[in-house]
């Protein structure tokens, strides 16, 4: 049975997740903006949960980001720190595909996700992919359809089609976004999870596509970090 621990901290929530040859337990706390006195203990509740301790675990997954600064830094330390003390290989997952991925949960008929963070400054950071359900043999993934970027909502590139769902708290910039895109739906509560994260992070320790913990860096898009 492979263990793999995700944690996920980039936007205001704070959630750890832990999969399990496909069941995932998660904690999630939204809105907490507590992320650096929260994390440790979620970990410590949900390991408890499963009966299980650090020993146990086989790979450890992140949202790397983008995302906030020091969100997406509490979840670099946490995990490279974690993996320092096991020895453990590291997944990192882009927080766009897992919001894509938690957005197309609550929205199943809407497989073609637009995550968008607001980045502040009047920029978003976005990335387009498409969701599928696990299924015939294969797990549940996500295809980029735009890679993960920096943009301003009057520059995002156009895509084809009417059904995308724009997920994410960079749907406060809707209104420019749809000039370029059109939407079939909006939520911008839509978040990415560490249970999202795991999933994703499934396969690529499936494949051996991890690193060491010191090769376990966030992906911040921006120069200027304020």
């Amino acid at each position: 049975m492979t263990h793999i621990l995700a944690i996920e901290t980039a936007t205001d929530a704070c959630s750890v997740a832990l999969y399990r040859d496909g069941e995932v337990l998660e904690r999630f706390e939204p809105g907490a903006r507590r992320q650096t006195e929260r994390v440790l203990p979620l970990v410590d509740e949900l390991l408890a949960e499963a009966g299980i301790g650090l020993a146990a675990l086989d790979a450890l997954a992140f949202g790397q980001g983008p995302g906030a600064f020091t969100g997406v830094r509490v979840a670099t330390s946490v995990i490279q720190g974690l993996a320092f003390a096991r020895d453990l290989p590291v997944a990192g997952v882009s927080t766009l595909a897992a919001c894509a991925l938690a957005a197309f949960d609550a929205h199943p008929a809407r497989p073609r996700v637009l995550a968008a963070f607001d980045a502040r400054m009047g920029e978003l950071y976005l990335g387009a992919y498409h969701c599928y359900a696990g299924g015939n043999g294969q797990g549940e993934r996500v295809e980029a359809l735009l890679a993960d970027g920096l943009f301003d909502p009057d520059d995002v590139p156009a895509l084809d089609g009417g059904d995308w769902l724009l997920a994410g708290s960079g749907a406060v910039y809707r209104e420019r976004i749809a000039t370029r895109v059109t939407l079939a739906e909006v939520d911008e509560a839509a978040a990415p999870r560490a249970s999202a994260v795991a999933r994703l992070a499934a396969p690529l320790v499936a494949a051996g596509l991890t690193v060491p913990a010191e090769q376990a860096q966030p992906v911040y898009l921006r120069d200027r970090v304020v």
